[in-house]
């Protein structure tokens, strides 16, 4: 049997109250009453100011359901991790004597209750489910904040220890050296690969050049208004050229 008290309507925070809301408890019709969204709890009364109240922290869903063909009304789905019944009632009685490793079996354990909120009006879901979520976000999870925590937990790296390491030969850190420097510590083969390098790059600089249909071997070259040119090699070559002159 569903456990419906005689409680008083929440009277501070109340984010909506929905009347005319049908409660439906694990398939069983509780009948029309007010469904109140407060900031503290989750309730709901009958015409006879009997009824039942929630936990935020023991609503583990609530969602808009439009599926006709799992529920024949649209409504507000709620499951919480608790069973509201006589029977759950006196054993959560039961378990508050227990020690600590009967309470942790019994989270182990943990029952689900699904409740489903019909409003005669549909138009009032969208708000209904906007309340719960504003009321909900008041009362995070506090084992979801330690599950944050963990997973930004790491060791700090400490730069002069790790320096003092490689001092003592128990650490390996890369030594970095500007031009000059790692020029400087270059072991003879080191030099030799450098200069055949140097070398081989002085080469390609020297490299014929190819310009306005002129060849030539010598690297040396003058620059006129942007363009490359072997003043040696183009000096005199067309002076036998005929010109037209255009007037």
């Amino acid at each position: 049997m569903v456990v419906l008290k005689s409680l008083h309507p929440p009277s501070e925070g109340v984010r909506l109250q929905q009347a005319d809301t049908t409660a439906v408890l694990d398939g069983k019709r509780l009948g029309s009453g007010t469904l109140f969204v407060a900031e503290a709890h989750l309730s709901w009364f009958d015409g006879s100011g009997m009824g039942f109240c929630l936990e935020y922290p023991s609503i583990s869903l609530h969602a808009i359901s439009r599926d006709l063909s799992a529920f024949p009304e649209e409504h507000l789905y709620v499951m919480v991790t608790a069973e509201l019944d006589d029977e759950a009632e006196a054993e959560q009685q039961d378990k508050a004597s227990d020690d600590e490793e009967s309470d942790s079996d019994s989270e182990d354990s943990g029952t689900i209750t699904e409740i489903r909120f019909v409003p005669s009006d549909k138009a009032a879901l969208e708000p209904m489910f906007s309340a719960m979520c504003d009321c909900q976000a008041l009362h995070p999870d506090p084992d979801d904040a330690d599950t944050d925590d963990d997973d930004y937990e790491g060791e700090e790296y400490d730069v002069e220890e790790a320096e003092q390491e490689q001092g003592r030969g128990q650490g390996d850190i890369p030594t970095f050296y500007t031009y000059e420097e790692g020029l400087s510590h270059l072991t003879s083969e080191g030099q030799a690969t450098l200069d055949r390098l140097e070398g081989m790059l002085a080469q390609s600089v020297a490299q014929q050049y190819h310009m306005a249909g002129v060849r030539t071997d010598v690297p040396s070259v003058e620059f006129e208004d942007g363009m490359e040119v072997d003043s040696s090699t183009v000096t005199g070559q067309f002076d036998d050229a005929d010109v037209d002159h255009c007037y």
